[in-house]
């Protein structure tokens, strides 16, 4: 008999539907917005929860360390974030056990083009975000609060369940910046590793050290947006800076968790042919050369509504960069059909992972290794062969 989840985001069904979506398809295959059974949602529903990192300070304040931001709340007042609240002194986060996204995604669409591909991801996600992207693909969730967003009631133990029962092989914390929801993916997270479920997030790499050293103790893999190589860029369009996230992401590579990173290239105000290649060159001599990088797509949204979509010869000139850069993985993103969706050994150079959108054609991979001349391909694979 299926569970109540099983009969929302049968495996079957979603499967055959991620087939057939073929290029060009969004594939959100998503929970009913107000699913009739199981886990009902409710509009505003939320269940404070003690914060982490923060500290007490006098007459009521409390500081966030969670992130940059180091935020200093008043006692009835949030964070940046939206999510966390000083209630008479002490901490709270708002957005424990009650996310407002639950989908069954391909591992693709993170997108991770270097874990096990084909499979399906239990990605979740609440309200808020300590950043403020004036190009934002999510800004319905993302910049707004737990009150004014349906939630599930969908605590740790759930979770792993669902995507236990619905045969995910990752928990994904996506869509909005998932650190803000920490004590969360935290306890998620230490739950999913014992299950043989693997910890993937993807994030704009927007926090503090402390934090950062517990999460990547639990992440298996991160796929982290690194916006511009431009602290312009980030102060004027993301309402940040760009070194904590080049921190985070070299502590992220000492800590040998899996990395792909995302550019999503926007035309005019982050394409300069000599940023994109001092970023190539940082990554390659920070992170390795092996690094998978995805240059995506842009699309007006939220607030650049009158901006371009980016050309296609702009993606293609990005990514000859990243190689003449030394980069071996590089791909474009948001393009469905375009031949840079593969993958190619970096030892033969050929082709070993074959993409139409989210949907996987042919794979020579046995193992970890390259089918034809035997080669390590980075990432994280099936160990049969």
């Amino acid at each position: 008999m299926m569970s109540g989840w099983q009969g929302l985001c049968s495996w079957r069904c979603n499967r055959r539907a991620f087939v057939q979506a073929g290029a060009g398809a969004l594939a959100l295959l998503s929970l009913p917005a107000r699913p009739a059974r199981a886990q009902a949602m409710q509009y505003g529903f939320i269940v404070p929860h003690p914060a982490a990192f923060s500290r007490q300070m006098d007459q009521g304040l409390v500081q966030c360390q969670l992130c940059p931001r180091n935020c200093e709340v008043l006692p009835g007042d949030r964070g940046e974030c939206g999510v966390r609240e000083n209630r008479e002194g002490k901490y709270y986060s708002l957005v424990y056990g009650n996310p407002c996204a639950v989908h069954l995604d391909p591992i693709e669409k993170k997108p991770f083009f270097h874990i096990l591909p084909g499979s399906l991801s239990f990605s979740i996600a609440t309200a808020g975000c300590n950043l403020h992207c004036k190009f934002c693909q999510n800004w319905e969730i993302s910049q707004t609060r737990p009150e004014k967003t349906y939630n599930f009631d969908l605590p740790p133990t759930k979770v792993v369940a669902a995507a236990r029962d619905n045969r995910c092989r990752s928990i994904a914390y996506t869509y909005v910046e998932p650190i803000i929801f920490f004590e969360y993916l935290r306890d998620v997270g230490r739950l999913a590793k014992p299950a043989g479920i693997l910890n993937v997030c993807h994030s704009a790499g927007y926090i503090n050290a402390q934090p950062l050293e517990e999460l990547a103790g639990l992440l298996d893999a991160a796929c982290i947006d690194l916006k511009a190589f431009d602290g312009k860029f980030y102060r004027e369009l993301v309402d940040a800076e760009l070194e904590p996230v080049l921190n985070t992401l070299k502590t992220l590579r000492r800590h040998q968790v899996h990395v792909e990173i995302v550019n999503l290239v926007i035309p005019q105000l982050n394409d300069a042919p000599d940023k994109l290649t001092r970023m190539c060159a940082w990554i390659r001599d920070e992170l390795g050369p092996l690094t998978p990088l995805h240059f995506s797509r842009f699309y007006p949204l939220y607030k650049m509504l009158n901006h371009y979509p980016t050309p296609v010869g702009t993606l293609e000139r990005a990514r000859d960069l990243a190689l003449k850069a030394g980069l071996q993985y590089v791909y474009i993103g948001n393009l469905p059909g375009h031949e840079a969706e593969n993958t190619y050994c970096h030892h033969c150079h050929k082709l070993i992972i074959a993409r139409q959108g989210y949907k996987i054609g042919e794979i020579h991979l046995q193992g970890g290794n390259c089918a034809y001349c035997g080669g390590a391909i980075p990432g994280i694979w099936d160990k049969k062969a």
